[in-house]
């Protein structure tokens, strides 16, 4: 059985994306090539986003940490630490309100 500390990993990722200059970093907490789910914890500081993109597949968001908006369309929504959102399928932006760290889950489509 493997554990990983999601409070380490956010501690480590938020002094990464302090550090750099797009503002972000991400680690792959769980998943990958031959896995069918992919969880991966984003690092944002404050005022900065991901930037529009499409939607990776059916996905959640959960806040671990500060509070983060996603924009979809003409909809928004702002979570903050605890909270949990289905991903929607379209094109969207997170951008973090304060430094924050999301968990990204990911189910690949078949």
């Amino acid at each position: 059985m493997e554990s990983t500390s999601l409070t380490s990993l956010v501690d480590d990722q938020l002094a990464e994306a302090r550090e750099a200059s797009s503002g972000r970093a991400a680690v792959t907490v769980f998943g990958g090539r031959e896995h069918d789910l992919r969880q991966t914890l984003i690092a944002l500081a404050a005022g900065r986003s991901l930037g529009e993109h499409e939607a990776p597949g059916e996905a959640t968001l959960q806040v671990l940490l500060g509070t983060v908006r996603l924009t979809a369309g003409g909809d928004a929504w702002e979570g903050s630490a605890g909270d949990h959102l289905v991903i929607p399928p379209h094109r969207h932006d997170l951008h973090a309100v304060t430094d924050a760290a999301v968990l990204l889950t990911v189910a690949s489509r078949a």
